[in-house]
Formats: structure tokens, sequence, C-alpha cells
């Protein structure tokens, strides 16, 4: 099948269909947007003299739409510039130009029957071949298109995004009856690697996957609180992070989904399932339909289970008491089940050690968990036919770190199937057969390969993974580590390409780490094309290791402090100036010294969910990495390229890194001036060593040519007086304390290039010293120590 989407269309511009837009923006997709026509005017437009004919009011659900995605916080956008890529229109007058695009997103109201009247009017001016999806959270895919042709229905099928659309990964592909499995598979690849998702494949049953599962887990939970009297922040406390959940847990989550709209999906399900047993689940509980009632709905309504109230001092969060109705401080909960999950590493030891304590909160998580992990293998063949494709909707629709089978086997799938059946559940006669033929868990690893329970099998297959996504656990599991110590490994990635990967603490860099980067690079000096520096951890790098630097500092070590970045220092710039192709696909977090590490490679292959940022004014310091070196050298190189003055591009530079800011995403990265031009963005962080790799043997391939050492032209003492003019005139104006405006010169003192002449040539050397001087000096202030401290235990910024 040769098919491409150029060009997409969303019908419905409410905070999912505007999402969904904003999303295909994001990844370059032109998108019309289309709503209904206002019937009536407002008392605004009437006064301005405008018509119900006027473009601007026919447009105006989706105009308004657009303008919301760039005032909506988080960002629906990568860039606010990309909203340009989306065109307002409405179905009255611009139905027609569905007709050109190649993929139209129905994503109205949940109602059946307006779904199916949209979808035969879209059928009438539908081209053959343009792929058509619902974005429905569970209502029928066969149902919607029953009155349509048969071509229409092998185009159609369901795309359930979760929200919001550009920060959730799953994304539910739901094939109808018809849908012909050519288009389901193109979209699947498609969705995978340009939209970023995870994708699973649903059967159309109520609420598919993740809603189903995770709308029964809430319930349950609702259940035993009710008949158990636990508070609302108890069973926060368990559901949460002790279990593997998000910190929003049960009711943090509620409130942040709006209860109108989980009471809205427990219905779908309530009214489409047959089993009277399974319907009592999803009958709502009173408590709920109470708080519905009073318009208590969560973040939307500003009150639900949890509300903020002004107190002396400030605001608190006070929580619901379920008897009284009535709002109360909170009373963090203690136990020692909760300390033990604490404690543990890991959401799969967390989970077992809750489980395995036995107080009144490890009862709970016990009651709450074996419904979910017997429902689950209940549904198994009804919603889906695979359990890692249910794990997978669990862990990227409702953020679960394990998914149900994956949990099963963390707390011992035999051991917790014998005490189920002892407190008298019935469990599922597939699993007990699967433990019968003598196997111990749903999953198992085997020479850096994963073997899941098969449909129809009593023994193990392997999962297939796409081929763009490279495993690094999977890699070492199969002996492919060439060296490694405690802070870094360098592993082979295959086709004579390596990976460096960081695993210390946090990923925060230090002697070892910049250590096992001279190795590899005298590793691949000998035997590779070219080296990838990446990792999978939740985070590519938090910066250097700012206690190992406090302490040294506290013990007034200079000489030793002045070795650490010195090493640092002379080690980005090995990397810089490598013969062989030296590629970073950094991921979310990389700040301060990760960026610095990212900055000397060849080209940076960043995920979109990236956060990157020179940040060490936090803590009282200056970069001195190489960052500030890279900022005024790619300054230089600019102003020389554009023939233009060099001062604005250094005053850039200077209220970037004054200003510690960190982008919203890979493209705002390239923004601010983090990343060339010639540095990618790819939107699957699962995909982004693959394409680093591919990027170092495009190179290799291509006659590689080492960067040359170049002169930096600086804008010297002149430039520096008009960087430190602007932080004094910010500190009389009050926004910034003395010792920020200390900090602010010393930044300036090294951008501008020190006191030499402007549009003096330095060597990169002498950038580099300057840095090391500065972030010395900077160490030796208490103030700046005082800022370290607080970072360390407070987890924030200290402004002193």
């Amino acid at each position: 099948m040769n098919k491409s989407i150029r060009k997409a269309a969303v019908i419905g511009s409410g905070i999912m269909g505007s999402g969904i837009a904003a999303h295909l923006a994001n990844v370059g997709i032109p998108c019309l947007l289309l709503d209904m026509v206002p019937k009536q005017l407002t008392e605004e437009e009437a006064a301005k003299g405008l018509t119900l004919e006027n473009p601007a009011v026919r447009n105006k659900l989706a105009l308004s739409a657009i303008t919301r995605l760039t005032k909506t916080k988080p960002a629906p956008l990568f860039d606010n510039s990309f909203a340009e890529r989306i065109t307002p229109g409405n179905l009255e007058d611009h139905l027609s130009q569905l007709a050109q695009v190649d993929w139209i997103i129905e994503v109205v109201v949940e109602n059946l029957e307006v779904k199916k009247g949209l979808l035969q009017k879209i059928e009438g001016v539908w081209t053959p071949g343009t792929i058509v999806s619902s974005n429905t959270s569970g209502i029928s895919i066969n149902d919607m298109v029953a009155a349509c042709g048969e071509d229409f229905k092998k185009h159609f099928m369901g795309t359930h995004f979760f929200n919001p659309p550009r920060y959730m990964k799953l994304l539910e592909i739901i094939p109808g009856e018809q849908t012909d499995p050519e288009f389901v598979t193109f979209m699947k690849g498609f969705c995978e690697k340009v939209l970023g998702k995870g994708v699973v494949m649903a059967k159309d049953t109520p609420n598919f996957i993740a809603n189903r599962i995770g709308t029964y887990g809430l319930l349950v939970t609702l259940r035993e609180m009710t008949e158990n009297g636990f508070t609302v922040e108890e069973v926060d406390a368990v559901t949460g992070p002790a279990m593997g959940r998000p910190k929003s847990a049960t009711f943090r989550t509620l409130d942040l989904v709006g209860l109108d709209t989980f009471v809205h999906v427990a219905d779908n399900v309530y009214n489409h399932v047959l089993n009277e047993s399974e319907k009592s689940i999803f009958a709502v509980p009173p408590m709920l339909q109470t708080m519905v009632e009073k318009g208590w709905l969560g973040e939307k309504s500003g009150q639900g289970f949890y509300v903020k109230k002004k107190v002396s001092g400030g605001s608190e969060i006070f929580s619901l008491d379920m008897t009284s109705m009535e709002y109360v401080p909170q009373k963090k909960p203690k136990s020692a089940s909760l300390e033990a999950a604490k404690l543990a590493k890991g959401a799969r030891e967390k989970t077992k050690a809750l489980i395995a304590a036995k107080d009144r909160y490890s009862e709970l998580a016990w009651n709450i968990l074996k419904q979910v992990l017997v429902y689950s293998a209940e549904k198994f063949g009804e919603i889906s036919d695979s359990i890692q494709e249910i794990d997978d909707a669990m862990k990227w629709g409702f953020s679960w770190e394990i998914g149900p089978f994956e949990a099963w086997d963390a707390i011992g799938l035999q051991r917790s199937v014998e005490r189920m059946e002892a407190e008298g559940l019935t469990v599922p006669a597939w699993v007990k057969d699967w433990i019968a033929a003598g196997n111990t868990s749903f999953y198992k690893q085997e020479e850096g390969k994963l073997y899941s329970f098969h449909v129809g099998s009593s023994e193990y297959k392997e999962v297939e993974f796409a081929p763009e996504v490279i495993n690094l656990r999977s890699l070492k599991e199969r002996n492919k580590v060439i060296k490694g110590n405690s802070g870094a490994s360098l592993i082979d990635l295959g086709d004579d390409v390596t990976c460096l990967e960081f695993h210390s603490p946090n990923n925060a860099i230090g002697g070892d780490i910049l250590s096992m980067i001279t190795q590899s690079l005298d590793e691949v000096r000998k035997n590779y094309k070219g080296m990838v520096i990446a990792n999978q951890g939740r985070n590519f790098c938090v910066g250097a290791n700012i206690m190992l630097l406090l302490m040294e500092a506290q013990d007034e070590e200079w000489d030793e402090i002045n070795d650490i970045i010195y090493m640092f220092q002379n080690t980005m710039y090995k990397v810089k100036h490598f013969e062989k192709p030296v590629l970073a696909a950094p991921h979310r977090m990389c700040l301060g010294g990760g960026v610095e590490a990212c900055m000397p490679a060849d080209q940076v292959v960043a995920s979109a969910e990236t956060y990157y940022g020179l940040v060490e004014v936090g803590v009282g310091l200056i970069p001195a990495g190489g960052g500030l070196k890279e900022f005024a050298l790619r300054s230089s190189q600019q102003a020389k390229v554009e023939g233009v003055d060099l001062q604005p591009f250094i005053n850039h530079a200077f209220q970037t890194i004054g200003t510690a800011t960190v982008s919203s995403s890979g493209y705002d990265a390239r923004k601010i001036g983090y990343l060339r031009p010639t540095d990618r963005v790819v939107a699957n962080q699962d995909f982004s060593i693959y394409e680093a790799k591919q990027a170092v043997l495009g190179l290799a391939n291509t006659d590689y040519k080492q960067v040359p050492q170049e002169k930096i032209r600086v804008v010297g003492s002149e430039g520096k007086a008009v960087l430190q003019l602007g932080a004094i005139e910010m500190k009389r104006g009050g926004y910034i304390s003395d010792h920020d405006l200390l900090i602010a010169k010393k930044l300036a003192h090294v951008l501008a290039g020190g006191d030499v002449p402007a549009g003096s040539l330095v060597t990169e050397q002498y950038m580099l010293d300057l840095e090391r001087e500065a972030f010395l000096s900077l160490c030796g202030e208490a103030k700046t120590q005082q800022r370290m401290h607080h970072m360390l235990t407070k987890g924030k910024a200290l402004r002193n």
C-alpha cells in the first residue's frame, strides 16, 4: 500500500479536538479544524456590527480554540508558532475541503447518534482512500458506521488519543469489523513513528482497554474505601507511588480528569455490558453522584476530593471527609507497609513490599490489586488478545509503572493465585492452565530477549518490537557491554556503532562518567565507526554532581575542584574534536552538565519532549563544562555568516543562561539556541537511539571530517559593559539580589571573552580557562554554597 498523510482534518474544536490538531501541527502536518456555526451573536459581536454571515463569527469556535492552544498550560504545542499550521473553519462552509485531506478525525460529543449523522455527512464529500477515524473513549466503532457504505467502512477505525494528546503516550487503534487490515497496519506505524505514540490494538468493546480496566480499578478502590472506612489521603497514599502508580494516585487523578467525565465513562460500560456482576461494579457510587450534582467536579470547578483554601501565611490543600462531606486538613498516613514500599527500589519491588507487609494499608492494597488482576485476566481475549498490550495500555494511558500482568509477576503468580482462591475469588481458567503447564510468570527474560504468555499456547512466545526500538538493557543482558564502570557503560549497538550510557544516580555527571567517556573515545578510535551518547533512564542527565562539589567547596579543596572542572572541559573538548562522529540523543530533563555533554556532539537527536537548559545560576554558579565557550563560538559563527553585529547574539546567550531558561520541548530548545539548525528532533523517544545510530553511520560512510579548532571572535570589554549594565539595572529595579548580580557579572565576563578589545579572536582553551576561573571564584562564595545546599535538601532554588 502506497499511502502517506500530508494533511489532516479534525472535526470538533473542544479540548480534545484542538489538542489532537495541535499535536498534528507539532509533527509538521497541516490541519483543518472544523466546528459548528454559532446560532447567535454575542453582545460584543453585535456591538462591532458583525453578522452571522461574517467568517470571524462562523469560524469562531475553531478560531478561539486555536488561540486557546497558545495560552494553555501545559502547552499543547511544541512551539506556539506551530499554531499557524492549523486552519480554522466550520462544517457548513468548509465540509467539502475534507476531500483534500489524507486523514479525517471525528472528535465531537460522545453521542452515538451525533457521530453517526456526522460520519454520513463526511462520507458525502469523502475521497476514497482517505482514512477516517473517531476519537471516541468507548462508543462502538461498528455502530457508528452501520449506515455507511462498504468502502467507507474499510477506511474507518477508532483512534483513541488520551488527554492531553501531546503528553500522553497511549493511542488505542480500534479496527471495525470491515476495516482493511492494510490501513490498520499503516496507521499503527504512522502513529508510532510520526506522532510518537505508543499504539495498542484494541477490540470494539465498551471503553476499549485502558479506560475499561482503569475505570474498574478506580471504582473498586472507591468501594473498598467506603466499606472499610479509609480517608481520601489514606487511599492516595496506598494507590500512588507505593504501588508503582503516579503521585496523583486515585483521587487527585479523578480531580484532574473531572468527576463528570469519569461518571460518563463508567456509565458507558454500565449501559453496555450484559454480565450483571460486572454491571454492578460500574454502577456509579452515590457519593460521586452527589459530588457531581453539587458541581464538585475537581480542578475544572475548583474543588473535588481536594480543594485549595487560603490560610494564614498562604494556602493549604484540604481533603474531603466522605462521611461529613466537609473539607478537613490532611493527615499524612504512616505505616510499616508504606515505609517498606518507600524504601524498595522500582515499582515491582515497591508493590511486592507493600503487599507483603501485614497492616491495614497492606490489606487495602491487596484488596484493590487482586480484583484488578483478576478482572484484567477475565477481560483478556475480550478487550485484547495480548497481555503485553494490556500492560502497555495501562502504563501509557494511566502512567502505571507496571501493568497488571507485570504486577502479578512481581508479587508471585502462583502464590498470589493460591491466596486469591483461598479468599473466594474465581481466577480465570486460562491463568490456572498456564501455571499447571509449569510456568511461574507471564513474562520471562532469556539472553536479552523478552518472552510472554501467548494466547492458544502453553509455551512462551518472544515479544516482538519495532526495528527502530533499541533496548540498552536487553543489549547489556546479551553481553554487549564493551567496557564500563559505576557511572557509565560503552555498549555495542551493532554495525560498528557504540552507545555511551550514563547510569549514575540521576545520571549526574562525575569523574566516573568523564573517565568512561575518555576510555570510550579510545575504544571507538581503534575499533568502531562512531558513538552515540544516550541512556534510557527517567531523565537524560540532571547535571553535575552537586553534592561532591559542595563537599569539596566546604573543605576548601580548590585544587580538587579545579581538577574536576578541567577534566570535564578537557573531556568535552576531546568529544568535539574527535576524529569519528559522535552524536547525542537526550530526552526529558537534560540540564546543566547534561547539556554540556551534548553540545560538543556532531549532531543532537533530541526527543520532542526534551527539557534542555543551562541552569547553573540556580545553584549560584555558571556553566563551566564548555557550555559558555560553545555559546560564544556559535554566536561568533552565526554573526560572521549573517554579516551582522555580534553583540545581540551574546546578549541573547547572556539572558538565556542568566535566567536559567529551560526549553519546553526539543523544538523550543532549537528556538532558544541550545540546539543548532542541523540538530534533529524526533517524535518518539523510543526511536531516538536508533535514529542517532543511523546518523552516525551516515556521517561515517560519507568521508567524515573532524571538527577543526576555530578562533572565536568576542565582544570583549565593551560588550561586557553592555551585559553588566543590564544586570545592574535589574538589581536597581529589585528584580535580582546582590548575589545574583555577582553571578551575572561573572557570566558576562566569560561570555564577552574577558577584558580584551572588542572583535578580538581568542582560542577555545582561552574561553575554557575563563569559565573555570569564574566557576572556582563562585564556589568560594558562602551564598553559592547555601544555594547548593538548599537545592540538595529542598530540591528547589534558593534566592539569597
